[in-house]
């Protein structure tokens, strides 16, 4: 047994040495085999919308060869705060993710930069110093309000009277609620006749989008024009005002923005009148960025998504082809 020990513990030194360098669990970091590891965050899956980006991102890292380490945060900020803490303890070489709202990431961003690795920001943007991140990929959100609110000003541009307007935001405190709604007031201000009466968050969810539009039905029984900041609360609002006896698009305008499919097939039957289009599949550009990132090259700090608007006939049109 004296003669065999020997052999035995260094049997053990070489396994123990071996799993050292390839776990990947926890704090350990793994051996450098040239893969790039991308830690995303994602907010949640509260749309069409949102389930579209989860596919892209995924398909995207797979196709790039990049390991993709993905958490959905289920909307609460501070599930994303501590998924971020943990992809930095982890250390992956980037980390992404669209933040909940805007506000309250100084703190955890000073933790990745500090560890030096770099964070992207994508779809959502944050108050923070710009700084604390390399780049913002994503749509501008005024601009989609201000698309909405173009269309509702030649929609309605012979007005005579009073032009009631209903507005369902999307989740209190995120940038595209706080931006979409910025963008088309600004627009309307133009017009005295267009007239907000109500506005209030239907969380960015179809659920919701229904049982705020119900209550607001209920208070308000002469509204001409629905604005849902997302297809999913225009869906939900359009069961609501098919359960009060009107009919969408025709009683109710009804204008919305992202341009998911069944946002496009309600636009193609005439339950929507127009849609801004904000584009989910924004994984290509993101493995790209990431890609760019690793190899030590510049990247915009800034970089827009290419959208577009529909109305009735293009969306009719864009449907047979329409991924998402």
């Amino acid at each position: 047994m004296r003669r065999k020990l020997p052999a035995v513990l260094l049997s053990a030194a070489l396994a123990f040495v071996v799993t050292a360098c390839g776990s990947g669990s926890g704090g350990t970091t793994t051996a450098d085999d040239g893969k790039i590891t991308l830690g995303f965050s994602q907010v949640g899956s509260e749309s069409g919308w949102r389930e579209a980006n989860t596919k892209s991102i995924k398909e995207s890292a797979s196709t790039a060869g990049i390991d993709l380490k993905f958490s959905d945060a289920q909307q609460k900020q501070e599930n994303q705060i501590a998924t971020i803490r943990s992809y930095i303890q982890q250390k992956v070489d980037v980390i992404a993710f669209s933040p909940v709202v805007v506000t309250g990431w100084d703190a955890v961003l000073k933790e990745a930069q500090a560890a030096k690795i770099p964070v992207v920001l994508t779809d959502r943007a944050v108050d923070s110093d710009a700084s604390l991140y390399v780049s913002f990929l994503g749509s501008d959100f005024v601009k989609e309000g201000e698309a909405v609110g173009d269309w509702v000003l030649n929609e309605y541009k012979d007005a005579t009277g009073p032009v009631n307007i209903v507005q369902l935001e999307g989740s209190v405190g995120s940038a595209p609620a706080i931006d979409r709604k910025k963008g088309f007031e600004a627009k309307i201000a133009s017009n005295p006749n267009l007239k907000v009466i109500a506005s209030q968050s239907g969380d960015f969810t179809r659920a919701d989008g229904k049982e705020v539009m119900t209550a607001i039905l209920k208070a308000n029984p002469k509204i001409d024009l629905l604005f849902a900041h997302n297809d999913d609360m225009g869906l939900g609002a359009i069961q609501a005002i098919e359960e009060a006896g009107k009919k969408p698009g025709v009683d109710i305008k009804i204008v919305t923005i992202d341009a998911v499919k069944d946002g496009m097939q309600a636009l193609a039957d005439g339950k929507i009148n127009f849609i801004a289009e904000c584009s989910p599949l924004l994984g290509d550009q993101l493995m790209e960025i990431v890609k760019q990132i690793k190899a030590g090259q510049p990247v915009e700090k800034r970089i827009i998504t290419k959208e577009t608007t529909f109305t009735q006939e293009q969306a009719a049109e864009a449907l047979p082809s329409r991924k998402y």
